[in-house]
């Protein structure tokens, strides 16, 4: 299924999830957010508007662009008064040298080929500037990309495509584009991914979703997501001579 509607579908019930990405967010991403100095930011794939009302908070304008309509409703409700477009990360519409900052939260996941998207972050940001990009890891270990499951309104079910981008590919695509890295954060899984009362549902009509297939085996989806990376924050700064 398209991203855009994928994404359009998950608007609807985004924010009231209980996506164990949020809480890791913030506590690696939010330390960065308070580093960055003041100024024009985009929030690249800015979803429902979470990260750039926390931007907002902390003095910087904001332009936020995102794939999906439906999502960028829902930003326009919650931070109002921001810039929102309609655009593809991989083809911001954004002059050269339009913002100071840019920032991407769990979108890199869907993109297949990270140096697209750090020629665009160049391209747009001032020198000197930052990358902030927080990713999600494979969610099973050893895979090159899982499914994020959504039914559309007209009925078809599909899935979302993934990719695993390992440490190596961003330094790649980092350096590639004049990049050096000033921090890496990663936030971890414990040995609780299947809580002890949690157990199988009955299986659903469809695809399952990969989290529904976790309860079915508890004690190798717990060791082997113990100690797994969950997500990683990358700050990278575009050197001022670029």
């Amino acid at each position: 299924m398209p991203v855009a509607d994928g994404y359009d579908v998950w608007a609807r019930t985004y924010d009231g999830e209980d996506n164990g990405c949020f809480p890791m967010r913030d506590d690696v991403l939010a330390p960065m957010l308070d580093r960055l100095s003041p100024g024009r930011i985009l929030d690249a794939a800015c979803g429902t508007g979470a990260v750039a009302s926390q931007l907002v908070e902390r003095g910087h304008e904001v332009v936020g662009i995102d794939i999906s309509p439906a999502m960028l409703d829902r930003a326009r409700k919650a931070v109002p008064d921001t810039t929102f477009l309609l655009g593809d990360i991989t083809r911001i519409p954004l002059p050269d040298g339009d913002v100071d900052h840019v920032v991407c939260s769990l979108a890199m996941t869907h993109v297949a080929d990270l140096d697209r998207f750090f020629a665009e972050a160049t391209r747009v940001m001032r020198p000197g500037g930052h990358l902030l990009l927080l990713d999600t890891r494979t969610h099973f270990t050893g895979s090159s990309r899982y499914p994020l499951i959504q039914q559309a309104p007209d009925g078809r079910v599909g899935y979302i495509a993934g990719y695993n981008h390992g440490f190596g590919d961003y330094l790649r695509a980092a350096v590639a584009h004049g990049y050096v890295v000033r921090a890496c954060e990663e936030a971890y899984l414990d040995d609780q991914t299947v809580a002890p009362d949690e157990f199988p549902e009955p299986p659903t009509a469809g695809p399952p979703e990969i989290w529904e297939l976790h309860p079915w085996a508890p004690e190798a989806t717990n060791a082997a997501k113990n100690g797994h990376t969950a997500v990683v924050a990358w700050d990278f700064e575009l050197r001022p001579d670029i």
